[in-house]
């Protein structure tokens, strides 16, 4: 009597492996985007609770020193910083997407802007 021997490998057919690959570039193209945006999201309230802090310093900076309305502060960086809680290098906290803030002065509204306000989508623009 003869067996027959069974010569099955085990591993996946080149069809196998195409869907899978199919299927996860499907559903990388569909999170993608999505994680950009909540990128650029989180990077907007993160700008726009800068400029609010600043706003406050600017405030309370103005209150202690005696300054009146339409006084510019001539180098925030420095006026501001007792009035505000520096990051880790010791500076006022900048914009998380590369921005500038710009002090109008005491009392203008508003009174700190980010240079990314003129964004068409997802502009840095305190409320």
């Amino acid at each position: 009597m003869k067996r027959m021997k069974q010569t099955r490998k085990a591993g996946f057919t080149l069809v196998e492996i195409m869907i899978v690959v199919a299927i996860i570039g499907l559903l990388a193209a569909i999170a993608i985007p999505n994680f950009v945006k909540a990128r650029a999201t989180s990077q907007q309230n993160a700008c726009i609770n800068n400029m609010r802090q600043i706003t406050a310093a600017v405030n309370e900076w103005a209150l202690e020193t005696g300054q009146v309305t339409g006084t510019p502060v001539a180098n925030y960086q420095q006026d501001l910083s007792p009035y505000i809680q520096l990051n880790s290098n010791q500076s006022i906290p900048p914009c998380p997407a590369n921005g500038t803030y710009t002090v109008n002065g005491v009392g203008n509204i508003p009174q700190v802007t980010c240079s990314l306000s003129t964004l068409p989508s997802q502009p840095h623009i305190s409320p």
